[in-house]
């Protein structure tokens, strides 16, 4: 049985309040009494609406036990010989999870002249590392790495999988979530363990980045998530022990074969700034701009900026952090007249010191700020840049 929403007659008496709820239109009234219909997809938005307790949640029966689910794995990304930094993130945040779940950390770790890296992998805590190591395998493509990254889950089964949301992350998450037919939230922004329940609470921006939403997986393993670069801190790594277990190169008979690669000309972009002098609506007009240039000229670093001047002409795409732009990780993040809504302030979250700037004292981005400066910030820009020009 497939879990979903059931009701209880004998409590129910028909007022309608779950009818409201319901943001799919599943249920109705019939003879003074609620019936959930064929749209239901067991969202839970109902439980809370029913004073009676009338509503209850079905469990999923039939499946295999999930308790038989242990541990936290972190698909690996490696490119020229270098872990991508969103792998040694995750790293990390698994360290972290680990401490409420006392689980132990993997890594699926595949490609060219890989072995080195493995390692590196287990220093910054990893316990177990799964190498797939072959020439064949110097350009990455999804269909072989999907088939053995599924294999690995089938025998290892951990609890939880995460993935960096880069390109090839993105590509490969969905391919094995389909695969073992789980779910994945892409995009987090949070994850935490759920103390009562044990389950991966999964945050991330929902409705168009207007609020937050937190969604678990109780059902189905192993729980799956993506996160974008620079969303969690690196860590330190430190000499460890830990295992590497060599597996078998999977055939490459895929669809897409990649025949040869050219990189992309390296080039520093925002996500790569140490600071950043991010411009909002409050800088008033695209001429005050040049403050902001000129701000972070004399500091070392880049101009950023949030959508509605991303929008409004003012500033060009690259520069747009936030939700639908660049995430970023800077030691020191002015925002000049930015509110701080939430698909700016997802974009933001690894910043070590945080200065905001703004007319408006109840401005949420002071909440997060670690430094709040309540005023025009045309005029704090030019005051700063006369400080450091002394």
């Amino acid at each position: 049985m497939m879990a979903g929403i059931v009701i209880d007659e004998s409590r129910c008496v028909g007022c309608g309040l779950c009818v409201k709820t319901c943001p799919q239109g599943a249920i109705e009234i019939k003879d003074k009494k609620a019936h959930v219909g064929d749209g239901c997809i067991a969202c839970g938005m109902c439980l809370d609406s029913c004073k009676l307790g009338a509503i209850s949640r079905t469990q999923e029966k039939g499946g295999e036990d999930l308790d038989s689910w242990k541990g936290i794995l972190v698909a690996a990304e490696a490119y020229e010989g270098k872990l991508h930094s969103v792998t040694l993130e995750l790293l990390c945040k698994a360290k972290e999870l680990q401490c409420d779940s006392k689980c132990g950390i993997s890594a699926f770790l595949m490609g060219k002249d890989v072995e080195k890296l493995a390692q590196e992998l287990i220093n910054h805590g990893a316990d177990t590392v799964y190498l797939c190591q072959d020439e064949s395998l110097a350009y990455p493509t999804e269909e072989p790495w999907a088939d053995a990254l599924t294999s690995v889950i089938e025998k290892a089964r951990p609890e939880i999988l995460l993935f960096g949301a880069t390109e090839f992350g993105r590509s490969l998450a969905p391919r094995v979530a389909a695969r073992l037919r789980t779910g994945l939230t892409a995009d987090c922004t949070v994850l935490q363990i759920d103390k009562e329940t044990g389950l991966l609470q999964q945050t991330r921006p929902a409705f168009g980045g207007n609020l937050m939403a937190t969604i678990v997986c109780p059902n189905h393993r192993p729980q799956m998530a993506t996160v974008r670069p620079g969303v969690f801190p690196m860590g330190q790594g430190e000499m460890r022990q830990g295992t590497v277990v060599r597996l078998p190169v999977p055939a490459l008979s895929g669809r897409v074969q990649v025949e040869s690669a050219q990189p992309a000309p390296e080039s520093k972009t925002i996500a790569d700034a140490q600071i950043i002098v991010a411009v909002g609506r409050g800088i008033g007009s695209q001429k005050n701009m040049q403050y902001a240039y000129e701000l972070a000229r004399l500091l070392g670093g880049q101009v950023g900026a949030s959508r509605p001047l991303v929008d409004a002409g003012w500033a060009q795409y690259p520069m747009q952090v936030g939700q639908t732009g660049k995430t970023v990780a800077p030691k020191l993040y002015i925002a000049c007249g930015i509110s701080g809504a939430i698909q700016h302030m997802a974009g933001i979250g690894g910043a070590e010191t945080i200065v905001a700037i703004n007319t408006d004292p109840d401005a949420p981005i002071f909440q997060s700020a670690h430094y709040a400066i309540v005023g025009d910030c045309v005029e704090v820009l030019k005051e700063m840049i006369a400080q450091l020009q002394k």
